[in-house]
C-alpha cells in the first residue's frame, strides 16, 4: 500500500512540473536577470510591456538561508527579509506564476534548500552558471561551475528531485562548439525544464559579438527548450528584432538583458514607448513597492545613459531618497500622495493590532517622529529632557519592547508618574523613544522642537557651548575645556573627596 501512494505521489508531481514548465516556456519572450536590476519595480514594468516570463536578479544561496519569509500586508509583497531588516528578494501576486527566481550557488544541498524556501511563492528556479563576474566565480559559482561538469549535475539532479516547481540553469559557451554540446546534453539527462545560452565565453563581454551559430547548434542537439541570450547590443533594438534574434539561433525562446533594462517597453508589439514615459511608471513602482533608492537610482540611470550629464542627470546623480528622485522627474504629488496612502494603511495596520485589554493608564496618541520636521541637533527627547529639569521632575524613562513577528519596536516613556505612548510600531528603538516623546509632550501642550521658536535656546544653548570649547583650546586650557564641556565619569569605589 505504501509503495502504491509513493507512485501516485510522483506521478502527481511529475505532472504538476510538466503543466507549470509548459507555462513557464511556451512562450517567446523573457526578460533576463541582471545583477541589480531585476528587482520588482523593473519585473512589473517589464510584464506590463509584453513580457512572458521575468527573471529576478541573481541571488546567492548563502545570503537567501539568512532570511525569514514575511508576508507584508502594507505592500501586498511576500517579503525574505535578512537579519539586519534589509530585503533580499521581494514578489507579488501579480508575478507569482511568471517569475524566475535565479540563484547563485555551488553547493547541491544549499541550492536545494533555497529553492524549498521560495518554491511556493514563484514559477521555477534557475541556477545561474553563466555570471562571469568575481563576486560569483571565487565562491565557485557563476560560469566557475562550467569546468566543473559534476558539480552542474549534481546541482540540478538534487534541485529536479527536490521541488515540484520546473528548474532551469543558465550557462555561457565553452571553448568549443563540441564541449558545449556534450555539457548541454549532460545537463538536459538530468531532467532540466530549460536551459538559457548565453552566446559568448566566460572571458568574453559585451563587445565581443555574440556567437548565434553555438546556440543554433546547441538548439538542433537537445529536445528540451533552449532560450537564447545575448543579443541586446548587436540584435534588439525594437520587438521585431526580438524575433529575428530567435530565428538566427533557432531557439525556443530569447532571454532579454540590456535591451530591456535600457527601455523596458522593447517588448511592446506596437513599437517602444518615449522613454520620459518609462521612466515614469518606473518610478510609480518604486514608490508603490517601497523599492530601495540606491538601486531605483541605477535602474533609471542605465535607462537615461547619454542624458546623465545634462541638469536633470546630474540632479539625479546626487539623489538619496525616492522622495528626491521624485522631486527631479517633477513627480512630487505622487510622491505625496502615494506615501499618504502608504501611511495611512500603516496606521489603520497597527491600530488594528492595538490590545484593547491594555494598559488603561497609558495615554496613546498615534504619533510618528520624522528628523527632517526638526532643527540640527533638536529632538522631541531633548525638548522633554529639559522641560522635566526645569520642573525639577525626575528624567524621562523609557521602556522598549520588540514585535517578534517583524522585529518593530514601541516605546513607554514615563513622566510624573504618568505614561505616553505612540500607538505606532517604529523600525527601530531611537524612533520609537522619539515618538514616545511627542506623545508626551503633545498631551502636556509643551514645544516638541518643531521649529518653535520656544525651544531654539536649546540649540543656541549647544552653539555657546560649542563655541567655548572652541575658544578654551585656542588659548591652551585644555583641563578647563575638559571640565566644563565633558560630565565626570565616576569609577566604582571613588568618591566625591577623590574626584576633587
Amino acid at each position: 500500500m505504501e509503495g502504491g501512494g509513493g507512485d501516485g505521489a510522483d506521478k502527481s508531481k511529475d505532472s504538476m512540473k510538466a503543466n507549470t514548465a509548459s507555462l513557464c516556456f511556451r512562450n517567446k519572450v523573457l526578460l533576463a536577470p541582471m545583477v541589480r536590476v531585476g528587482t520588482l519595480p523593473m519585473r512589473l514594468l517589464a510584464l506590463d510591456y509584453g513580457a512572458d516570463i521575468v527573471y529576478c536578479e541573481e541571488l546567492i544561496d548563502i545570503k537567501m538561508l539568512q532570511c525569514k519569509r514575511e508576508i507584508n500586508d502594507k505592500l501586498g509583497t511576500v517579503d525574505f527579509v535578512a537579519h539586519n531588516e534589509r530585503i533580499v528578494f521581494r514578489t507579488c501576486e501579480k508575478e507569482k506564476d511568471r517569475v524566475v527566481f535565479q540563484m547563485g550557488t555551488a553547493d547541491a544541498e544549499r541550492a536545494l534548500a533555497v529553492a524549498k524556501l521560495v518554491e511556493n511563492d514563484v514559477a521555477a528556479i534557475d541556477v545561474n552558471m553563466g555570471c562571469p563576474k568575481e563576486y560569483s566565480t571565487k565562491g565557485g559559482m557563476g560560469a566557475a561551475l562550467l569546468s566543473n561538469p559534476d558539480k552542474i549535475e549534481s546541482i540540478l539532479t538534487t534541485l529536479v528531485k527536490g521541488i515540484v516547481k520546473p528548474v532551469t540553469c543558465k550557462i555561457r559557451i565553452l571553448p568549443s562548439v563540441e564541449e558545449t554540446i556534450d555539457l548541454v546534453k549532460r545537463i538536459e539527462r538530468t531532467g532540466v525544464a530549460a536551459i538559457a545560452v548565453h552566446g559568448r565565453k566566460k572571458e568574453e563581454r559585451p563587445q565581443h559579438p555574440v556567437q548565434c551559430d553555438v546556440i543554433k547548434a546547441i538548439s538542433g542537439a537537445v529536445s528540451i527548450p533552449v532560450i537564447a541570450n545575448g543579443g541586446s547590443l548587436d540584435f534588439i533594438k525594437e520587438y521585431p528584432d526580438i524575433e529575428a534574434f530567435r530565428e538566427a539561433t533557432m531557439a525556443s525562446s530569447v532571454m532579454i538583458a540590456r535591451a530591456a533594462m535600457w527601455n523596458p517597453s522593447v517588448f511592446r508589439r506596437e513599437g517602444p514607448l518615449p522613454l520620459k514615459d518609462v521612466v515614469q511608471e518606473y518610478i510609480k513602482y518604486s514608490v508603490r513597492y517601497d523599492n530601495h533608492y540606491t538601486n531605483t537610482k541605477y535602474c533609471l540611470c542605465q535607462m537615461l545613459r547619454e542624458q546623465l550629464e545634462n541638469a536633470q542627470g546630474k540632479r539625479l546623480h546626487a539623489a538619496q531618497s525616492l522622495q528626491e528622485i521624485c522631486e527631479v522627474f517633477d513627480m512630487s504629488s505622487f510622491y505625496q500622495e502615494a506615501s499618504a496612502l502608504l501611511e495611512a494603511k500603516t496606521v489603520a495596520s497597527d491600530q488594528d493590532e492595538e490590545d484593547q485589554a491594555g494598559d488603561p493608564d497609558v495615554i496613546k496618541m498615534a504619533v510618528r517622529f520624522d528628523k527632517r520636521d526638526y532643527p540640527p541637533q533638536i529632538t522631541p527627547k531633548m525638548c522633554l529632557l529639559e522641560w522635566c529639569r526645569k520642573e525639577k521632575l525626575p528624567q524621562p524613562v523609557y521602556e522598549t519592547i520588540e514585535r517578534p513577528q517583524d522585529r518593530r519596536f514601541r516605546s513607554v516613556v514615563t513622566v510624573a508618574e504618568r505614561k505616553y505612548r505612540s500607538t505606532l510600531w517604529e523600525k527601530s528603538k531611537k524612533l520609537a523613544e522619539q515618538a514616545a516623546a511627542i506623545a508626551c509632550l503633545r498631551t502636556l501642550g509643551l514645544p516638541q522642537g518643531k521649529g518653535n521658536e520656544e525651544v531654539n535656546h536649546l540649540a543656541n544653548k549647544r552653539k555657546r557651548q560649542d563655541q567655548e570649547c572652541l575658544k578654551n583650546r585656542e588659548h591652551g586650557h585644555s583641563l578647563v575645556t575638559e571640565a566644563s564641556c565633558k560630565k565626570p565619569h565616576f569609577l566604582p569605589g571613588t568618591t566625591d573627596v577623590n574626584i576633587s
